[in-house]
């Protein structure tokens, strides 16, 4: 697809008073300033400035996701108590992204997958900061080299429902291998691991994108292998535009609307305060 310059928006005028007391109770109850929390928010912010300086310096397309454009639309910045930030982009400017970031990131920051990290066993990537140390709640980041705050960097391409599924199947017994070992004893089921990496990467997955071409376009999902079956819209997507995330401005999807509201429905409600869990076990952060 050919790169679109990026539009601008303002996608939400200034706050309402109520509006405003809500996001400062809000902030106070989860992300006060000075907080274990927005220390990690404000190292994501300094992690994703670099990552758009790149992308846009190379126009490779990418944009907010999920949780990341709904804090954007909702909030101006992060949901208060969101301790993880999304990014999406297509399959093909993902495949551009793994040549550049390498050799373009500052020391303190690194790309994570496979092939930077032979125990990483995802579809997609992740940028690291490598000044900081977390424990992810579900325990499968153990066993990868690069264990600091990061950001995620989901890749989108064509793909019917009922083939992603089935990819997520090839995944299920990685998850297995790694849920099933004693507590400590990781590292000795990482070459199977390994093994069912490159079977689905070398041969499963090519199939599938094989099979793929035969099925309708216009709508995609996440890449093979993640367990994430929403459906995206192009159309909703591009041309890309801009929107304030935290006082800066970040590329999010052309009618952000009817893409979030495409994954959550009433975006704008706020969900049960006291049922919000985080994504983090343990976290420290040097130089904060």
């Amino acid at each position: 697809m050919e790169h679109t310059p990026l539009t601008d928006i303002r996608l939400s005028g200034q706050p309402g008073l109520a509006k405003t007391f809500q996001m400062q109770e809000l902030r106070a109850r989860f992300n006060p300033d000075g907080s274990l929390l927005r220390k990690q928010q404000m190292r994501m912010l300094r992690m994703l400035e670099v990552f758009d300086d790149i992308c846009r310096r190379h126009e490779i397309r990418y944009w907010l996701s999920s949780g990341t454009a709904l804090g954007c639309v909702r909030h101006q910045g992060f949901i208060p108590w969101d301790d993880d930030m999304d990014v999406e982009m297509l399959r093909e400017d993902y495949k551009r992204l793994l040549q550049v970031l390498p050799r373009e990131l500052p020391d303190n920051l690194a790309l994570q997958c496979h092939e930077t990290d032979h125990n990483y066993f995802f579809s997609y990537g992740k940028l690291r900061d490598r000044m900081s140390h977390l424990e992810e709640t579900n325990g499968y980041d153990l066993v990868f080299r690069e264990q600091g705050i990061f950001i995620d960097i989901f890749v989108l391409e064509p793909c019917p429902l009922w083939l992603h599924k089935l990819s997520c199947l090839t995944i299920g017994h990685v998850y297995k291998l790694l849920r099933t070992c004693p507590p400590g004893d990781e590292a000795s089921v990482m070459p199977s691991v390994r093994r069912w990496y490159a079977l689905n990467h070398r041969a499963v997955y090519p199939a599938f994108r094989l099979l793929a071409r035969l099925c309708p376009k216009g709508r995609i999902r996440h890449t093979f292998g993640v367990p994430y079956h929403a459906p995206r819209r192009l159309a909703d997507i591009f041309p890309l535009t801009t929107a304030t995330f935290e006082g800066r401005r970040f590329p999010v999807p052309h009618d952000v609307d009817a893409y979030l509201r495409r994954m959550y429905g009433n975006y704008m409600q706020l969900p049960p305060l006291d049922d919000v869990s985080p994504h983090v076990g343990k976290l420290t952060i040097e130089g904060e």
